[in-house]
């Protein structure tokens, strides 16, 4: 039997929010996670204050017990103290491949990722229209989208999953106050996922927010925030392992 012809089980986890002292804090998360999948999805905030030296012991901890590959998107906290590059160097070297508007395939099935982008979700969708700053926060949103559509349309897989910090749909974030929801995702990240008929998407971000739900054109996503992980399965790893059949 090819390597193809077997189902891809995936483990996803977000929000990690690697600290100075965190070191072995994840092991069971690593260990566990390559135990149970063939690769091991990171969707953002990886770590904390975006210092580089969190992201060193997020490094030597993934060296140390993460035995499958891993691909990660970076989130809103890695931006938090401008060392974005250092950070992103410094995950790859330990073996990370980084989605940031980018692709890669694992035995038949692509990836894409992005860290995405706030906005708003459908009618509430903020536009590109009156101050400048109000433009410019709705660019990223359409800009954030055209990376990941870019990213999507390089995979020539049967199968594409989708890899976000922000949620590209309004149902799993609900849970958060509603006041936050722009902040939290939007639906411009939700056409790609649609467009692309994508197998199936995760993200992280909102902590307060459900655990799964479904875009308009029916692909499954999934909110892995460790927070919300904690409270869906109390008793089981802090990942969410889904199998993509062959």
């Amino acid at each position: 039997m090819s390597e193809n012809s077997k189902p891809l089980r995936i483990a996803a986890a977000a929000d990690i929010h690697y600290t100075k002292t965190s070191k072995g804090h994840l092991e069971p998360l690593f260990a566990e996670a390559s135990s149970a999948a063939d690769v091991l999805l990171l969707c953002g905030d990886l770590t904390d204050y975006g210092h580089p030296e969190e992201a060193q012991v997020l490094a030597e901890d993934i060296r140390t017990y993460a035995k499958i590959p891993i691909l990660a998107v970076l989130g809103n906290h890695d931006f938090e103290s401008g060392h974005v590059e250092e950070i992103t160097k410094i995950i790859e070297g330990a073996g990370v491949k980084m989605l940031e508007g980018d692709c890669t395939e694992i035995n038949g099935v692509g990836f894409a990722g992005v860290c995405g982008f706030g906005g708003g979700f459908g009618r509430y969708m903020l536009n590109a229209w009156g101050e400048p700053l109000i433009k410019d926060f709705a660019h990223e949103g359409v800009n954030q989208a055209m990376k990941l559509e870019r990213a999507l349309a390089r995979l020539d897989t049967p199968k594409r999953v989708v890899i976000t910090h922000y949620a590209p749909i309004k149902e799993t974030v609900e849970g958060e106050n509603p006041e936050i929801f722009p902040f939290l995702g939007s639906t411009r990240l939700e056409g790609p996922l649609n467009r692309f008929n994508a197998t199936v998407a995760f993200h992280g971000h909102a902590h307060n927010g459900k655990a799964e739900g479904m875009t308009s054109g029916k692909v499954p996503v999934y909110n892995v925030s460790m927070a919300v992980l904690k409270r869906a399965q109390p008793d089981k790893p802090w990942f969410r392992l889904v199998e993509i059949p062959a």
